[in-house]
């Protein structure tokens, strides 16, 4: 268990840094096809589904490997 929240805080430290220095670097994150965006006049609903897919197999990945 430690070395998972160790491995997740050296990735949200290497996030955060990425974001500091080039804004820009993940705009593409949440604008990938299949992320569903309705706007209405009054309204919006944003459902990342292509985002979270990325998001779910990278996390599988880091898991995989540092349980093996």
């Amino acid at each position: 268990m430690a070395k998972i929240l160790m491995v997740l805080g050296a990735v949200l430290l290497a996030l955060g840094t990425l974001w500091h220095f080039f804004p820009g670097a993940l705009n593409w994150f949440g604008k990938l096809p299949g992320d569903i965006n309705i706007k209405t006049e009054y309204s919006q609903v944003f459902i990342p589904i292509t985002s979270m897919l990325i998001v779910s197999a990278v996390l599988s990945l880091l898991m995989y490997f540092f349980r093996h």
